[in-house]
């Protein structure tokens, strides 16, 4: 995958035979120079007006690891918005890199089939310790270990401060230089191929951080446009070409030089484009295109409409592969948990409700949305499963909750154990949060590091959002919610790798291991096809969940999430009974005490009479063994 010269970029710096070719989209103004910052003095060197706003010059005399900005109009200069490097923080001078320098050593890599992926979202900063790319890579083995086939780490884009989740990032180019920059991304990316595992990046176009966005000085004002608005103000302009460019090219750059295998979409629903071919189509396309054959290479989109069309191919959809399908939390958050403010209201967390869930790949398919005050989603006729991306966990449904908390602060453990049975065993594309493979006692809480202006808004305006909450009415309780800008807020949510050694922590993640084993060897849980699944409602607070192999295999998970226990009947219901001939022989009991379960043989037992039965709550999980001809 070495990079040849027609897969430059076609602006920012980049490294040729003679320099160093600097471009930019300037279309506002009437004279752009380039500073250079050399160890004593400063350069100025004038760009040539191009065709459509366009600047551009070859320097000799500069490489790699030359430091400028771009001075508009004899005025003030900015740092480079297509800037590959900002080693001092995103107001400081961009730092020119050369990406063909860098020895990769994954010349046989292809990917992972978007089939097999099992995804592992994480924070860089708060993974580790140390809170570095290449601290990350001493976790990678333990990751692969577990099952997961792929990393997904939330943005890296370079972001004001040092404490961000990624989502204000502004150099979209720039791997954030407090987590080692962009060799250090790349030798990340380098060891997780050598493990096997694929890196989904998360990537933001549709809207840029409050702190050190240069693009509309740059440009004027040009990059965005009053016709759409968003949450963050004025959107993003993507019927100018220029701008379609920088975002394409920007998923251009990441899979080209950083052989990232591919990228999870922030809030698509608000990329609003009205060109013929949607930016994420044509985005779509041309990195297929550019990639080679054989190359896997995953599209994903956070969305929150339950829109079918855009795993369509253009020019009914966009040709994505996968979209984050939260209603499956909601579902299992509002029955176990209870929660049912906001988006919650939307959700019975009925058995029945979550049965059809896991049936139809999310909730809405059209119903009308209490919280939406619209109807909401579309049918999922047609949508492979592996399209709806599952969890019970992720950076959102913890970091935005008000401490920050964890599932595992809400349901117990027998709970927990019960619904991540049911994630990882069902055919859809299961996404988990760091750390939950051990249930992390460690929370996950909203953190910046902005300059103390905005901070104090940042934190103000976090804490009224949450006085719309029953529980946080009280401003005085509104004062525990942590301060995102404190910097024990961001400590506190770093993981403690070391618990997941003791009990009942190494029991959840053995109970995670042996469930993602089965996903990946049992025949009919390798199956991704609907044909595959049934799933049934055993009373009001058990389901069942049956796949069925092409061979005839099945397996069956029953699944209660009822403290009190169950009994239920499982030879003579259609959705629960065993293939002709056979029997349900119990393979894996989530309650096992290796597993941290009680582990006395009468939490969980199956009767020759073909009854179910569960002191508590828990999941079982059953095979059909041949028993000859039956009556």
């Amino acid at each position: 995958m070495k990079q040849s010269s027609d897969e430059r970029l076609t602006f920012g710096a980049n490294v040729v035979a003679d320099g160093v070719k600097f471009r930019v989209w300037a279309p506002a103004s009437e004279r752009v120079d380039v500073v250079l910052y050399g160890p004593d003095a400063e350069r100025v060197e004038p760009l040539a007006a191009e065709e459509g706003g366009w600047w551009s010059a070859v320097v000799p005399g500069t490489g790699a690891g030359t430091r400028y900005k771009y001075r508009l109009d004899g005025g003030d200069a900015f740092p480079d918005p297509a800037s590959r490097s900002q080693p001092d923080g995103v107001h400081e001078a961009s730092e020119v890199v050369d990406p063909t320098t860098f020895a990769w050593t994954d010349d046989g890599w292809k990917g992972v089939p978007y089939e097999e992926l099992v995804i592992y979202e994480l924070h860089v900063g708060t993974a580790t310790e140390e809170g570095t790319f290449d601290a990350l890579i001493g976790r990678l083995d333990d990751i692969a270990a577990l099952g997961a086939t792929a990393v997904e780490p939330l943005p890296i884009a370079e972001f004001p401060g040092h404490r961000n989740w990624g989502y204000d990032g502004v150099s979209l180019f720039a791997p954030e230089s407090s987590y080692g920059g962009a060799d250090a991304f790349r030798r990340f990316v380098d060891a997780a191929h050598a493990r096997g595992l694929a890196v989904i990046l998360d990537v933001v176009y549709n809207h840029l951080g409050p702190e050190g966005n240069y693009l509309y000085a740059v440009t004027g004002g040009k990059y965005f446009t009053d016709r759409h608005c968003t949450p963050w103000g004025d959107a993003i302009d993507y019927a100018a070409r220029p701008v379609r460019e920088f975002a394409i090219q920007n998923a251009l750059h990441w899979a080209r030089e950083y052989h990232v295998d591919g990228l999870r979409m922030d809030a698509t629903h608000a990329i609003l484009d009205d060109s013929p071919l949607h930016v994420i189509a044509e985005m779509v396309q041309r990195v297929h295109a550019s990639l080679p054959e054989g190359r896997h290479f995953a599209f994903m989109a956070e969305d929150e409409r339950n829109e079918s069309s855009l795993v369509l191919p253009p020019p009914a959809g966009w040709g994505i592969d996968g979209v984050w399908a939260d209603d499956f939390h909601h579902q299992v958050r509002r029955h176990t948990a209870g929660d049912h403010e906001a988006y919650f209201q939307d959700y019975t967390g009925s058995a029945e409700d979550i049965v059809r869930t896991l049936l139809r790949g999310w909730y809405y398919e059209g119903q009308r949305s209490v919280n939406h005050d619209r109807p909401r989603g579309t049918p999922t006729e047609g949508m492979r499963p592996t399209a709806f991306i599952h969890c019970i966990q992720n950076h959102d449904q913890v970091g935005n909750r008000a401490l920050g908390d964890r599932l595992t602060e809400s349901v117990s453990l027998p709970v927990y154990r019960a619904l991540s049975a049911l994630l990882l065993l069902s055919p859809y594309t299961p996404l988990l949060w760091m750390g939950q493979e051990w249930a992390a006692s460690t929370p996950f809480q909203y953190f910046t590091d902005h300059p103390e202006e905005l901070g104090k808004l940042v934190t103000e305006g976090r804490r009224r959002e949450f006085g719309k909450f029953s529980a946080f009415a009280d401003p005085r309780v509104r004062e525990r919610i942590p301060d995102p800008q404190a910097p024990s807020t961001f400590a506190n949510s770093r993981l403690r790798w070391d618990e997941a050694e003791q009990m009942p922590h190494a029991g959840i993640r053995a109970l995670y291991r042996e469930l993602l084993a089965l996903r990946h060897t049992l025949a009919p849980l390798r199956r991704r096809d609907r044909e595959s699944l049934d799933a049934h409602a055993l009373g009001a607070r058990a389901l069942s969940l049956r796949r069925t192999g092409e061979d005839g295999s099945a397996v069956l998970l029953v699944a209660s999430f009822d403290e009190g226990g169950m009994d239920a009947d499982l030879l003579h219901s259609p959705a629960t009974c065993p293939p002709r001939d056979s029997a349900w022989v119990p393979l894996l009991s989530t309650e096992e005490g290796r597993f941290g379960g009680a582990d006395d043989g009468e939490v969980v037992s199956v009767g020759a009479d073909g009854r179910i039965r569960m002191r508590g709550a828990g999941a079982v999980v059953l095979v059909a063994e041949k028993t000859g001809n039956r009556e």
